[in-house]
């Protein structure tokens, strides 16, 4: 996954491409992307989206080596690190994240997803209901996977680094036909990676396929398989313990885990979509995405700090094993029909569709319990752990008793939108959907349902082509947990949240700078708590908590020079408890901040090319301020610095990263007193080579 030459181009072999790149250098041509339709749902430039929307296109992806999500989170404003794929968004711990537009993430659970088959990541900021249905209000993340192309193209990569690195890669893209109406896309990839902390060996698997039948301009239909295999060998992480200022008290390498432990995944996906334009302004696209996956887990859970001595000094780290079995499959439909037209002396797009999402969810769990309970799990040593003493074989999981779950969900929602162009200079966008869901639990047969209306509407002035103010106001839902509902007051109406946005967009000086800056409110409420009143029933709850989300930020990609580009990102961002009603147990806060939330990021990347010699330099930085973990200990702020040189020479494309190029420790994030903080990757060597074939 080296980035297509050092000039950027899809295959550099001739003068021409070379003389190509040099007149288009500009930010544009790496890292700018104008038009989306994942913040309207319609083909539609950024600057005419009241909304701040984020794309991380292919070039950028590359550029940086990025292997998964978590690679990219710097060039993301807005967002850090909570755990494993879970987000800080906007001050808002999620993990909702949408593929093609649609529900089904093969990783979803404790994996990161990975981006052999992403073109692209599109970030839509703050809530999204009334165009993608529940969630949190942070913002929604979209991967737009690779597809296959007219254009013949061949590229095989290999890939060498430290941390015993080494992986291959492989894919094709290609018409099959002289007519070009039956195209295809084949690809491949592994990887072997063993990780700084002690026992873990990662193994990842992705095969990509997918066939696209294009018969006519107005008519295209796809099919893509996906399948995922990956073996991650004590790697089902907590953190590593730290004091009450963030300090680590051990090696950044030490593990809870044996080596015998190991967190597996293995997916399919299946997806379909039909596009079809009718004419007359009439167009329509069916989505379609079937998932099935399984993550089987053994792991010893860290479960709190032992002082052997008496010294006030931690020493051990009592452990219980984990044995998980989970089997989701899952089944999504989407239908957006879209209507261009004049009437009322104003143009419009109206979007008109509806989406179906089910899931069924099953587990079984197996806990072995730690020594002080009378369980067989010793526990570990922070300085000198000594393992492979125990292993699940000691544990007759046979003999103890499952926790077992069999739960079915399902989504739907029907909605409409109309983005209204009144003159040259004015644009509004109005939408409504209504929302529905029920869950059942299969196993007690408890079953809960519930409807919601949201509502979407921005303006846009634009008082120059290249230049748009907006303001626009957005809602967003999240059901209640099932097994929340049947407690005392419930059953419970869903979370809900509001936006308030307003901004600035624009593409100056000939396009050499594009950029936005944002400011926003974000208010969610019906947040569960415990009961305040000292004579309500055990275990009753509440929905009384409301949470405030207040911040701005600012992104720009920009030609310095001719050949030198950058980009960069702030936020600043405040999270508070605004009402808690007299307790403390609103999920994800401490006291009334909110765990992991940073007040202040900032993500730099740039790239300077030498057309002469077809090579570039590239670097980045990434500064996240002090945070609190769910635990209330600090988080300290870290800044950490890359750097990239990449060349071509023939039809080779050679490329090095190095991360965190000063070898800075610190943590990424921080979770709860019995399980750390999460460390960040030490110095970090990545050596690509890719033939274009």
């Amino acid at each position: 996954m080296i980035c297509s030459g050092a000039l950027g181009a899809q295959d550099l072999n001739s003068d021409e491409a070379i003389d190509e790149i040099v007149v288009e250098g500009r930010a544009q041509t790496f890292y700018h992307v104008r038009e989306s339709a994942f913040g309207t749902k319609t083909p539609t430039e950024f600057l005419d989206i009241p909304q701040s929307i984020q794309v991380l296109p292919r070039q950028l992806i590359e550029d940086q080596a990025a292997r998964q999500i978590t690679d990219l989170y710097r060039s993301i404003s807005g967002v850090t690190e909570f755990s494993y794929s879970g987000v800080t968004f906007r001050g808002f711990r999620q993990d909702e994240i949408r593929y093609d537009g649609v529900e089904g993430d093969p990783f979803g659970g404790f994996s990161v997803p990975q981006l052999f088959n992403i073109e692209r990541v599109e970030v839509l900021k703050g809530p999204s209901g009334m165009l993608y249905g529940g969630g949190e209000p942070g913002g929604l993340i979209n991967y737009v996977t690779k597809k296959p192309q007219a254009e013949q193209y061949a590229r095989v990569t290999a890939s060498v680094g430290n941390f015993d690195l080494y992986g291959f890669s492989g894919e094709y893209s290609g018409a099959v036909n002289d007519s070009e109406t039956l195209q295809v896309r084949i690809g491949g990839f592994y990887e072997h990676k063993e990780p700084f902390r002690f026992n873990t060996v990662d193994e990842n698997v992705i095969l990509d396929t997918s066939i696209a039948f294009v018969p006519s301009s107005r008519t295209s239909l796809l099919f893509q398989a996906t399948y995922v295999d990956q073996e991650l060998a004590a790697n089902r992480l907590r953190g590593v313990p730290v004091d009450d200022d963030g300090n680590f008290l051990t090696d950044i390498r030490w593990n809870h885990n044996e080596p015998t432990d190991f967190q597996n995944l293995e997916a399919l996906v299946l997806l379909s979509r039909l596009e079809q334009d009718f004419g007359g302004g009439l167009s329509g696209m069916l989505t379609v995405r079937y998932l099935d996956n399984e993550r089987v887990q053994n792991y010893h859970e860290p479960r709190g700090l032992v002082d052997l001595d008496g010294d006030g000094t931690a020493e051990s780290m009592r452990r219980e094993f984990r044995d998980q079995l989970r089997e989701n499959e899952e089944i999504s439909a989407t239908l957006d029909m879209v209507y261009q037209s004049t009437f009322l002396d104003a143009d419009h797009v109206i979007l008109f569709g509806g989406d179906y999402f089910h899931q069924q969810a099953e587990s079984v769990f197996r806990t072995a319990q730690r020594a002080d309970r009378g369980g067989p799990v010793p526990n570990l040593d922070l300085f000198d752990p000594v393992y492979g003493l125990t292993s699940a074989t000691n544990y007759d999981l046979g003999s103890l008793t499952p926790r077992m779950a069999d739960d079915r969900a399902n989504e739907w929602g029907l909605y409409v939108q109309d983005q209204i162009t009144l003159t040259d200079a004015w644009q509004v966008i109005v939408g409504i959907r209504v929302d529905g869901h029920d869950s059942t639990n299969r196993l007690t047969g408890e079953s809960f349902s519930d409807e919601d209306i949201l509502l979407r509407g921005g303006v846009i002035y634009q008082p120059v082509d290249t230049v748009s103010v907006y303001a626009s106001y957005t809602e967003g839902g999240q059901p209640q947990r099932l097994s929340n509902q049947d407690a005392p007051n419930g059953p419970f109406d869903p979370e809900t949240s509001r936006q308030i946005e307003g901004g600035v967009k624009a593409e100056l000086f000939g396009g050499r700078l594009q950029g936005g800056l944002a400011l926003y409110q974000i208010n969610k409420k019906n947040v569960l708590q415990a009961d305040p009143d000292p004579n309500a029933p055990t275990n009753a709850l509440v929905a009384l908590g409301e949470v405030r989300s207040r911040g701005f930020e600012i992104d720009a990609i920009a030609d310095i020079l001719d050949h030198w580009v950058l980009t960069a990102n702030y936020a600043y961002n405040d999270t508070k408890i605004i009402d808690d009603a007299g307790t403390t147990s609103i999920r994800n806060s401490v006291g009334d901040r909110f765990a992991n939330a940073p007040k202040h990021t900032f993500g730099l990347w740039t790239r300077y090319d030498f057309p002469s010699i077809r090579s570039a330099i590239a670097g980045g930085m990434d500064y996240v301020s002090d945070r609190l973990s769910l635990s209330g200990q600090t988080v300290q702020s870290y800044v950490t610095f890359d750097a990239s040189w990449q060349t071509a020479w023939r039809n080779l494309d050679f490329q090095i990263n190095v991360r965190n190029l000063f070898d800075t420790e610190y943590a990424q994030s921080g979770f709860l007193a019995r399980t750390g903080h999460f460390p960040g990757e030490p110095r970090t060597v990545i050596f690509q080579v890719r033939a274009n074939i």
